[in-house]
């Protein structure tokens, strides 16, 4: 599992766009979604944070501009794709898929943690050699529900939702996001999958 191919939301109380993508055809995916729609819009209206935006060409997130400032996110599409593609340090139990030991990845700045042993990202980068299989199902939310948890205990959601379903291809993630007096929104995702199931 390796490339994003696209991400978007929508808001209860409105129609929805695409969620910190400007657009663009990855993976044989085409997205075109609104910038102001997704919530993003210049650092320099609304102070929030810094907005990631999906590349067509490369398939990678990056910063823009918009309004010769940076472009912000003042909504959760950033803190969310974060939160599911950073690669959470590996814990003792897990066989990373490189089979080498040493392979626990990691964010840098958990070092700087407030919390001893709070870690940031996810940890579905493991799944990178997985079958689509009911259990890779299972570990793939259980894995989303782990590096969404900040948002819980950091009351910036109330609670969230999460669906994962297999396709032939790869994973699509579905993440509804409670938000106390707010309007709930809703996050999708897909990822491409590079090893897909094997000749048993």
């Amino acid at each position: 599992m390796s490339l994003l191919l696209f991400q978007s939301f929508e808001s209860a109380g409105g129609g929805g766009g695409g969620g910190g993508g400007g657009g663009g055809a990855i993976g044989g995916v085409g997205i075109v979604s609104p910038l102001i729609r997704a919530g993003v819009v210049s650092s320099a209206v609304q102070l929030a944070d810094m907005a990631l935006m999906w590349s067509s060409a490369t398939g990678d997130a990056d910063l823009t501009m918009i309004d010769s400032d940076i472009a912000s996110d003042r909504g959760l599409a950033t803190a969310v794709a974060l939160s599911l593609f950073t690669d959470r340090r590996a814990i003792d139990d897990d066989a990373p898929p490189s089979g080498d030991a040493r392979d626990r990845r990691g964010w840098w700045a958990d070092q700087f943690a407030d919390t001893t042993g709070d870690l940031f990202g996810s940890r579905l980068w493991l799944l990178e050699r997985a079958t689509l299989t009911n259990e890779t199902v299972m570990r793939a939310k259980e894995y989303v529900r782990e590096a969404l948890a900040w948002m819980i205990d950091d009351k910036v959601a109330a609670g969230i939702d999460i669906e994962v379903e297999a396709t032939d291809s790869g994973l699509l993630f579905s993440i509804g996001v409670q938000q106390p007096g707010r309007d709930p929104v809703t996050f999708r995702f897909a990822h491409a999958w590079d090893h897909l199931q094997e000749d048993t």
